[in-house]
């Protein structure tokens, strides 16, 4: 049994709940330190109405997260090597989606022009995290 799923359930865990918590209770300190001042101004929104929409948007988006963290973390303990591979196919696949989302909609925001191609390069990484698992299991498997 590999100890690679765990690991790296662990590690996507990670990632997405602490960037959950971030965009549910430190929005304007994560646009500022991810997009700069100017730019950050410009996603806070500059009406009321505005801001209001954009917080909530990122307050459900940022639960969203967390609550997908704490179901890979849940997931990194399931031993059956079967669901391991359907979960790593799908988490490749679902990385490989993101990505193409960011290079055929996000690149054309204007206010997020650069940060597209930084995002993008994240999916890919995470993605093949799971396709390693994949070859790593493939080849323990048939060795």
């Amino acid at each position: 049994m590999s100890s690679a799923f765990p690991v790296i359930c662990i590690l996507h865990s990670l990632i997405a709940t602490t960037s959950g918590a971030l965009m549910m209770f430190h929005r304007k300190e994560i646009y500022t330190f991810t997009h700069g001042n100017e730019t950050a101004a410009k996603l806070m929104g500059s009406t009321p109405q505005d801001q209001l929409l954009i917080r909530t948007s990122d307050s459900f988006s940022g639960l969203l997260l967390f609550a997908i963290g704490l179901l890979i973390f849940m997931v990194s303990f399931i031993k059956d090597r079967e669901f391991q591979y359907f979960f790593a196919k799908g988490c490749a696949l679902l990385h490989v989606f993101m990505a193409l989302w960011r290079v055929n909609f996000e690149r054309r925001v204007e206010v997020l022009a650069w940060d597209w191609l930084r995002l993008t390069a994240g999916d890919i990484l995470l993605g093949l995290s799971w396709v390693l698992f994949l070859v790593c299991s493939w080849r323990e498997k048939y060795d």
